[in-house]
């Protein structure tokens, strides 16, 4: 099959800065199979309502979509439904968005069903809110008995149905996510830290996770190479073990509709003691790249968990890997190769330093009317010990992980929180 030949148009609008200049536009429309004949640079001081370039540019664009056979002219930019839709007409070819080529690009890469369920969500809830009149099947009406009158147009048919597939879609991923808390909540029993791998996408996190856990899990030098999570068990110096997952790359301007989909994926991230922020450190762009992921962990909810720096790929550049310090004497961040394996034993140490004495010991004294808080701790803590009183009291003593506890603490607003002694003093027994 003939790969579809496609023009970028990478726009950069008054007092944006340009990054990368348009160059990760390219490597997303590329890992979609697409021909790309050329990047066409645009700057403006502010987006046409319209067409988002103005008449002028778009007749510049219609000549050479006609003079090179395009198929595809692809914006890196979110275009709204009037914009993509007046394009279209006045390029003769079909426009896709950014929002639109990163979707593409899942629906490619997803392998496992669950994937491929939110992959689908992500589409359809896009897809809805651009349904705009003007359809030319939308003078069809749909009538019958029980049907007569009005009708309904071809239009409201094709949000009733995809609103039904939505819901039927969000009812199976809850199904998922459900058998995915059970999961967790069995590893939690155990108890074993979690320790996530987060970064930008093609940052190098899964090359290093199989680096790691001796696995052969997915990865190759691509964007989104990975999109379901892998969970392995990790040896590190000074505990049993850990629990290291790799996760989902983030994107600059990642969608909305992505972020929602996946975020029973993301549950990994958030339930997890310490974070590795795999960065490119060979990227020019790295500080924006890691400005993205940022924001990403804080739309997530996840931007208060601690994190380790872990600058990747220093075998491109001239410097030494090792861990990197502040003044004060504090880890910054720790320089690796997962290529070649430099840095991983300085890796392991930062990470047993960090997690090595996160598990503290507490209790609770818990009433009748408070079994809602005596399952949630059975579900994320240790339960050492459990006994009741004549009144129905229920004392609790538990292994928790300092990051929990601080949560519950916070969820309870402090009231009833009571460790048996400082949490940094008592290691739970392993």
């Amino acid at each position: 099959m003939p790969r579809e030949r496609v023009l970028l148009v990478h726009v950069t609008l008054h007092g944006e800065t340009d990054p990368d200049a348009g160059e990760e536009f390219r490597h997303l429309a590329a890992d979609s199979g697409a021909e790309v004949l050329e990047l066409l640079s645009v700057q403006r001081a502010r987006p046409d309502p319209s067409t988002f370039l103005g008449r002028g540019k778009v007749e510049e664009l219609a000549a050479q979509v006609r003079a090179r056979a395009v198929d595809v002219v692809l914006f890196d930019r979110m275009l709204s439904p009037v914009q993509e839709r007046n394009l279209e007409r006045a390029l003769g070819c079909r426009v896709v968005d950014r929002v639109g080529l990163i979707l593409d690009i899942f629906a490619r890469r997803a392998r496992t069903h669950e994937g491929k369920l939110q992959v689908e969500l992500a589409q359809l809830t896009r897809l809805r809110t651009r349904l705009i009149r003007g359809w030319t099947h939308l003078e069809r009406q749909r009538g019958g008995i029980g049907l007569r009158g009005p009708g309904e147009t071809q239009l409201e048919t094709d949000r009733r149905l995809i609103g039904a597939r939505i819901l039927a879609l969000r009812g199976r991923l809850a199904k998922v996510a459900a058998h995915r808390a059970t999961q967790r909540r069995a590893r939690q029993r155990a108890p074993l830290p979690t320790v996530a791998l987060v970064g930008y996408t093609n940052a190098g996190k899964s090359t290093l996770f199989n680096l790691l856990t001796e696995s052969a899990h997915y990865a190759a030098d691509r964007l989104f190479a990975t999109l379901d999570p892998a969970i392995r068990r990790l040896q590190v110096a000074g505990r049993d073990a850990i629990l290291l997952a790799d996760t989902v790359g983030f994107l600059r301007d990642l969608p909305t509709e992505l972020v929602a989909a996946f975020r029973a994926t993301l549950e990994e991230v958030n339930q997890a003691q310490l974070l590795l922020h795999v960065v490119d450190g060979s990227a020019p762009d790295r500080d924006a790249q890691m400005a993205a992921v940022d924001a990403v962990l804080k739309e997530i909810g996840a931007d208060e968990i601690p994190r380790l720096l872990v600058l990747n790929k220093v075998d491109r550049l001239s410097d030494t890997p090792g861990n990197v310090f502040e003044g004060a004497g504090h880890l910054v961040a720790v320089r690796v190769s997962a290529h070649s394996g430099a840095g991983l034993p300085e890796l392991l140490q930062a990470m047993a330093d960090r997690v090595g004495r996160s598990t503290l010991r507490a209790e609770l004294t818990l009433t009748p009317g408070e079994g809602a808080l005596r399952a949630r701790l059975h579900r994320m803590a240790h339960v050492v010990e459990e006994s009741f009183d004549e009144r129905g009291r229920a004392h609790v003593v538990f292994d928790i992980d300092d990051l929990a506890w601080r949560r519950l603490c916070a969820r309870l607003h402090d009231s009833g929180c009571q460790a048996v002694d400082a949490p940094s003093t008592i290691p739970a027994e392993n």
